[in-house]
């Protein structure tokens, strides 16, 4: 199959990324996992998504209510999975809307059978783990959380990356010559030590630890922008753009920058693997999200310490290596579409 010339280059690299399935699928795929988890508190929370009780509606997604207003004797926020508020919900014409999954990331079920950690049961689809949350609520919570943080690292590693690399290889020189100095001195110095440093000082958050692995974040993609920049900057369309009386602004941002991209979208679903895998690593020794925060490496380490919860390790396992090879899978297809050595004909 032949793409037609008339399609642009960048409708032609997305024809040639379509036509690698193993790399689209991925992509088709990842796009599904990440739209359910942003919707997780519509397919996995503790409160039901709409409550009919004596003749009024009532939505508690959106505000709690006391437990007075269904029956019960305290002026307490309702515990939805309490039996006595069910069997009120389900009395006559009352009804209550659940979601799928009826726990929340922080829900623990005070009614359980079995003791924590609990394994997969017709409660908890996964089991629960030694604290007794649901494992399955755990999963999805933590997802969302470390994909939004892997764009989030991902997006200023590139901003601060392509910056520095389009200033380094446009002026080249003396100034070139400063920024490498200083990347080799900033790149000397132990990240790890740092954020225990930092963790210990401050109260650990997530914009705290954005902030502390972003200031490492963009040197390996400045080198491949320099690179380009250093090899563009020479060609005839630079030149005439200069003899025209363009400034530098509008040379790097309409001329040079949109022909040195692809090695920043070829490496963007790398970085975001290695975002993911950072931030667990840091969850299970402890220097990652805050306490209480739904996170893949807590959970791996929770797994560590709880040899027989063999679904613990499992299932986050199997979130970790489907999540990194649908990325891998999608860098290799990205690569390849941009990979001008394999245009069509």
């Amino acid at each position: 199959m032949t793409v037609p010339i008339s399609l642009s280059p960048s409708r032609r690299a997305w024809q040639r990324f379509r036509r690698n399935r193993l790399g689209y699928v991925s992509l088709l795929a990842f796009a599904v996992l990440v739209a359910l988890s942003l919707l997780a508190e519509v397919l996995s929370n503790d409160k039901p998504l709409l409550v009919r009780y004596e003749g009024r509606y009532y939505f508690p997604l959106v505000q709690d209510h006391a437990e007075t207003v269904f029956g019960g004797d305290f002026d307490t926020p309702t515990d939805y999975l309490d039996p006595f508020i069910r069997a009120q919900l389900a009395r006559g014409d009352n009804f209550a809307v659940y979601p799928p999954n009826p726990y929340g990331p922080q829900t623990l079920n005070y009614f359980a059978q079995a003791p924590n950690p609990a394994p997969p049961s017709a409660d908890n689809w996964l089991g629960t783990d030694d604290r007794g949350r649901d494992l399955l609520a755990q999963l999805i919570y933590g997802f969302r959380v470390s994909v939004l943080f892997a764009l989030a690292l991902t997006g200023i590693g590139v901003v601060l990356g392509v910056a520095a690399g389009a200033v380094q290889g446009y002026f080249g020189g003396r100034t070139d010559l400063v920024f490498q100095r200083f990347i080799e001195i900033w790149g000397a110095m132990p990240e790890l030590y740092l954020l225990i440093i930092f963790s210990a000082v401050l109260a650990p958050s997530v914009a705290l630890l954005l902030a502390l692995l972003s200031l490492f974040g963009w040197m390996g993609l400045s080198d491949y922008v320099r690179a380009e920049f250093l090899r563009n900057r020479q060609l005839d369309y630079v030149r005439a753009a200069r003899a025209m009386g363009l400034s530098h602004g509008e040379i790097i941002w309409r001329h040079i920058l949109p022909n040195s991209l692809t090695p920043v979208v070829t490496f963007l679903p790398f970085r975001m693997g290695g975002a993911i895998l950072a931030l667990t690593s840091l969850d299970f020794l402890g220097l990652g999200v805050p306490p209480g925060t739904p996170s893949l490496g807590e959970l791996l380490s929770q797994g560590k310490n709880n040899i027989d919860a063999w679904w613990i390790s499992l299932s986050t396992f199997a979130v970790l290596v489907l999540t990194l090879l649908l990325l891998t899978f999608m860098g290799d297809a990205l690569r390849d579409a941009l990979d001008p050595r394999k245009a069509d004909r």
